[in-house]
């Protein structure tokens, strides 16, 4: 076979010395990692810009912590999602790789179940570590054991709402992060409205003169930036990964439903229930 699958050595994860997560699966510590770097990057390479409109309200006292925690979640967020890409791309190539004999008179029964899996274990390192073949294998392996036909496209769907299962599972912490991300803005536009009463009612309380009331009323707007900068901060990054989260859960939905297409096409049509099988 010319085309051969190594999970081992293809994994992102793998090959950057990490434990690779299974399927699609993405490894906590490494986007942890990663997203702490991208956020040291981004404030480093806007600091000597700190002074400029569109950059001050990442540097602005009232709103920094509030603005670094923002992009530090929506950058542990992104590389979620493009590791899960890349983790993706991987599982795809398996949909082009043909484990059953393309013959029109081969016939997938208990006693050509041998001569599969002989395919499969050629085209991949391991089946268990792609969803395609872990599907095939396991509802091989039954029909070898068992010899009973009819549990194979049992088997099939079984896996299928698994895997379906474990998708969901896979962006809790993404869901999780798009709705932070949001509500870290909402509580720098409490922090910055505080701080911006606080300091109106100190500035009527203490200035006497029209000029002196001018002065102060600057801190005043100061925290009324910090109230509204966070929200708008806040609401962009989420609304950036909702729509990334979505695009690649889109991508993995379609992802198994090709594989549930392979699975009838190239399996399920190919059994047969031989004579001697019907004893």
């Amino acid at each position: 076979m010319s085309t051969r699958l190594s999970w081992f050595s293809e994994d992102p994860e793998q090959r950057l010395g990490f434990a690779g997560g299974r399927f699609t699966r993405v490894n906590s510590l490494l986007t942890f990692l990663c997203a702490v770097l991208i956020t040291a990057a981004f404030f480093a390479a806007l600091f000597p810009f700190r002074e400029a409109p569109l950059v001050l309200p990442f540097f602005r006292d009232g709103s920094k912590t509030i603005a670094v925690s923002i992009i530090f979640l929506t950058a542990w967020s992104v590389m979620i999602l493009l590791l899960k890409s890349l983790k993706l791309r991987l599982q795809r190539r398996a949909l082009a790789i043909a484990v059953v004999p393309e013959e029109r008179d081969f016939v997938l029964s208990p006693h050509t179940v041998d001569q599969v899996q002989e395919q499969i274990h050629a085209a991949v390192d391991d089946p268990r570590y792609f969803i395609l073949f872990n599907r095939i294998d396991t509802a091989l392996s039954n029909l070898r054991n068992l010899g009973r036909i009819g549990d194979v496209a049992e088997i099939f769907k079984s896996h299928g709402d698994s895997d379906e299962a474990t998708l969901e599972t896979s962006y809790l912490m993404v869901s999780a992060f798009i709705w932070a991300i949001p509500v870290l803005g909402f509580i720098g536009t409490v922090l910055g409205l505080s701080a911006a009463i606080g300091n109106f009612g100190l500035v009527l309380s203490t200035a006497t003169e029209l000029e002196s009331i001018k002065g102060s009323l600057q801190s005043v707007t100061g925290g009324l930036a910090t109230a509204f900068e966070t929200t708008l901060i806040g609401l962009v990054a989420a609304l950036g990964v909702q729509l990334l989260a979505v695009g690649m859960k889109k991508s993995e939905q379609e992802f198994l439903d090709a594989c549930s297409e392979y699975c009838s096409r190239h399996v399920l049509s190919r059994l047969r229930l031989l004579p001697l099988d019907s004893d």
